[in-house]
This record gives C-alpha cells, sequence and structure tokens, in this order.
C-alpha cells in the first residue's frame, strides 16, 4: 500500500479565481492547507469587495498572492493568468480551487498523492462517485452535466473520466509547461480545452472520487451560453483531435478504419437516398441490386467506424509524462 507523501516537502501551489465571490473568498482561504506554499488569487475583475478581502487577508498571509484583471477575462482566462504565475514561482504542483466555496480544500491530499507519486499528470475531482452528496446536486445540473461529461469524452478522448467538466483539478508543472496556454479556451469551456490539449501531449489523467458542495452560492455560468457555444467547441475539439491524432501525428488500423468506413457511409447514404426518390417519383420498386449497393455500403460504413470508435477508446493514455517527485 502506498504510504501519504509529507506534502510540505513539495512547492504546491494553489490558483483561485474569482468573480463575485466577496462571501465566500474569505472562508476559502482560511480553507487552505498551511503545506501548500503559494496561494494565487485571481481577481477576473470582480464588481465587488473581493479584491480588498483578499487584500486584507493576503497583509496576514504572505503566501498569497493577488492579481488583478482589469478587463473581465473568464475563469479559463484567470487560470491562465494564475498558471503563468505558478510557473514562475517554481511550483511542482498547481491546483484550481474556485472562489465560491464549492470544493472542499480537506480533499487536496487526495488529488495531489497520484501527481506526487508519478500515477498521473493531471486530475480531476469525480462528483458521481459519492451517490449522497450526488443528490446535493440539483436535478438540472446533475442531467445535464451527465450529458455534458459523455460529449466531453468523446471530444477529448479521455473515456476513463467520469466527469471530464469537473473544475476541482491538480496538475504536474512539467505537464503544464508543455502546454500552449495561448490555445487554452478562456470561458468556462476551460476544463475541456485543458483536457483536449492534455491529449494531444499523451498527458495520463485521473479521477479522484470526491463530494462537490452546493451551498447558497450563484453560479456565474449561463445556460444558455453553454447550449449556444459548448456544441460548436466540442465538434470542433473532436475534430482536431482525430485528425492530429489519427493522421498527422501517427497513422494507426484506426486511421484506416476511419478513411475507408467514412466514405463507405456517406456513399451509401447519399447514393440510397437519392436512388430512394428517384424510384418513388417513379412509383415503381428500386431494383435489388441498388438496394443492396445502399445498404452494404452503409453496413460496412458502420461496422469499420465502430472498430475506430473501439481502437479511439483503447488509445486513452495512461503512461504518466512526468516521474514520481
Amino acid at each position: 500500500m502506498t504510504s501519504t507523501p509529507d506534502f510540505k516537502k513539495y512547492d504546491i501551489a494553489v490558483v483561485i479565481p474569482c468573480y463575485r465571490v466577496e462571501r465566500e473568498i474569505q472562508s476559502v482561504l482560511q480553507g487552505i492547507p498551511r503545506y501548500v506554499k503559494h496561494v494565487i488569487v485571481v481577481d477576473d475583475a470582480s464588481p465587488d469587495s473581493t479584491y480588498a478581502i483578499v487584500s486584507a487577508a493576503a497583509e496576514k498571509d504572505n503566501r498569497i498572492a493577488l492579481i488583478r484583471h482589469e478587463i473581465n477575462q473568464g475563469v479559463g482566462g484567470a487560470m491562465l493568468t494564475g498558471f503563468r504565475k505558478a510557473l514562475e514561482l517554481g511550483a511542482q504542483i498547481v491546483v484550481k480551487i474556485d472562489g465560491d466555496g464549492q470544493m472542499d480544500a480537506t480533499h487536496l491530499p487526495e488529488l495531489i498523492a497520484p501527481l506526487i507519486q508519478g500515477q498521473a499528470d493531471y486530475t480531476k475531482g469525480n462528483r458521481f462517485r459519492d451517490f449522497r452528496a450526488l443528490q446535493q446536486m440539483p436535478l438540472v445540473r446533475r442531467i445535464g452535466n451527465m450529458g455534458l461529461g459523455f460529449l466531453s469524452k468523446a471530444a477529448t478522448g479521455y473515456w476513463n473520466l467520469f466527469d471530464p467538466t469537473n473544475g476541482f483539478i491538480a496538475i504536474r508543472s512539467e505537464a503544464l509547461a508543455q502546454l500552449p496556454l495561448k490555445g487554452i479556451d478562456k470561458s468556462y469551456f476551460f476544463e475541456t480545452s485543458m483536457l483536449a490539449n492534455l491529449y494531444l501531449l499523451g498527458a495520463a489523467v485521473k479521477d479522484v472520487p470526491m463530494p462537490a458542495r452546493y451551498r447558497s452560492e450563484v453560479s456565474n455560468m449561463l445556460i444558455h451560453r453553454i447550449l449556444f457555444q459548448f456544441p460548436f467547441k466540442l465538434f470542433r475539439a473532436f475534430v482536431k483531435r482525430i485528425v492530429l491524432k489519427n493522421f498527422i501525428y501517427d497513422f494507426t488500423m484506426g486511421s484506416v478504419y476511419i478513411l475507408v468506413g467514412t466514405p463507405l457511409l456517406l456513399f451509401g447514404l447519399i447514393f440510397g437516398g437519392v436512388k430512394w426518390i428517384y424510384y418513388a417519383s417513379l412509383n415503381i420498386p428500386a431494383p435489388a441490386g441498388t438496394v443492396m449497393l445502399a445498404t452494404l455500403s452503409v453496413l460496412l460504413g458502420i461496422q469499420l467506424l465502430l472498430s475506430a470508435v473501439e481502437s479511439d477508446l483503447r488509445s486513452t493514455p495512461k503512461e504518466p509524462l512526468s516521474p514520481p517527485l
């Protein structure tokens, strides 16, 4: 059995993106364990008194570094600023904790230990393993998270994650330094964008079961933005991943399945549709050969694409890029 690491030995930084969290930020800061060496708070042009509260806290705790955005950049933008600061400070591990109190800092050891032990490059909380805690999550949010989670798996390639949109994350500095930070999404798509880019690096990601806390905080995430922005961004991430993984970085049997299966399926659907309309307009049955050609093309195309999906499921990165600390 692996022993619990001595966290005081490591340079751990916590990044806290803040926007309208004047009621919660003080308790969040008080809950950060003493073994965390750097607490980087990014005030994302919050219009309330968040900045003043954190400034007062920084006078009493020299671990706190406060950065303020003059223009709101979104949670991803705040995190990118925090990431750059953490790398500048020489942190070995960087953790994201939201300023609204939803993330319980007592679970930090479970999130950090796999990174120290070299089991993963990136860890994420998983809210769906604790049934009692899951019942506290609003039903609409629960259903939305599960649906969005599945689409995020397909877009990012991390099929082993059960809660890919969870924002309680930690990353090794070696993996963080390799990420193209300018290409990471600055909106609420940040977590999914991180995973999409980590996949292209071949970084190993581990799910860490832990409950989420839902209190009186008000979410700044607008549902209509999710509905209109996420589908396009997920599709773009999916296409980028498939093209780069199968035809630029590597060429495998999965690539062959896609190259052959896609044209076959499209041909079968288009050819069959055109012929069906043509013979229906003449009010005569289509020849057996025409029907068979379209049917076989569709079936074979589907079979090959299913094989491509199976190949994709097996290719989730498992070997960490970072050695044990």
